[in-house]
């Protein structure tokens, strides 16, 4: 009676061991690239024979090769695989604190936040990766620009809404939005159809942990929570808030771009369905 379940764990035991070897073989040859890359790339910046041109090929190895695959096996070292009330990088860093849990279906979801204002992001793709870009460096327009992808459940945000600044993209009231898995419960036992993480891009820059290009985020990760509450209360587009106070600890952190935020812990439940 026992032989099936023992036959699954050892199936399971060898499918993650070979995992980590198979991360471990990554790594290591990585690094021996990553040497040798260096050593050559260094060489030139050193003896000044393609200084501009060895350094931007040494950032972008770097940035976008080296250093998201080292944090993403770090982090999978250190950091729990379940819900920690923050969002991830697709490097596997902590991202964002999850601070709004909504009420409702997709389609009252969307049609609460368009009737606030609020405009549905386009999806990352390599030409709105290159319109964003244009529309950052130009000072252009771009109401539906994508947002970076963030992580929870294992998986990147549904969609996201946003507000630009004075028409700038590099200025924007952005909020990433998930739908929970089913039969999930928050602590407390509370459960919800949909987590956001609301936070104000304040600036391009590059980021702490990888050097990559990216928005930098407003400390004051609360004040954006509550501007999001306050274009649903405006349009009449909730049917009730109710704010739990010290839902999580108040923290001060950084986000997986590097940036210092900081919350009071407080997580407010809306209530999009009407009575």
């Amino acid at each position: 009676m026992l032989t099936k379940p023992i036959q699954k764990d050892q199936q399971s035991w060898y499918a993650n061991y070979f995992n980590h070897i198979t991360r471990l073989i990554v790594i290591v040859v990585l690094t021996a690239i990553a040497i040798e890359v260096y050593r050559y790339l260094l060489s030139d910046i050193i003896s000044g024979r393609s200084h501009f041109i060895a350094f931007i090929v040494l950032w972008l190895f770097s940035a976008y090769i080296v250093l998201p695959r080292v944090n993403r096996f770090i982090s999978r070292l250190y950091l729990p695989n379940y819900f920690l009330g923050r969002a991830r990088t697709g490097d596997g860093l902590l991202g964002d604190p999850i601070n709004l849990a909504i009420y409702g279906n997709k389609n009252e979801l969307i049609n609460a936040m368009e009737k606030s204002g609020w405009k549905l992001a386009d999806q990352l793709t390599l030409m709105s990766s290159i319109k964003i870009t244009y529309s950052a460096i130009r000072g252009v327009n771009y109401p539906h620009a994508p947002v970076s992808s963030l992580f929870l459940f294992n998986r990147k945000q549904s969609f996201a809404f946003e507000k630009d600044i004075d028409d700038n993209p590099r200025k924007r009231h952005h909020v990433r939005l998930w739908d929970t898995p089913e039969k999930w419960w928050l602590p407390g036992g509370y459960q919800v159809q949909w987590l956001g993480a609301a936070t104000f891009d304040k600036n391009i820059g590059l980021s702490l942990f990888t050097g990559q290009i990216t928005h930098k985020i407003d400390a004051n990760v609360d004040q954006e929570r509550d501007f999001v509450l306050q274009t649903l209360r405006i349009s009449h587009a909730t049917s009730s808030i109710t704010i739990v106070k010290h839902f999580t600890s108040s923290y001060h952190a950084r986000s997986g771009g590097g940036d210092i935020i900081h919350t009071d812990g407080a997580l407010p439940f809306i209530d999009l369905k009407k009575s």
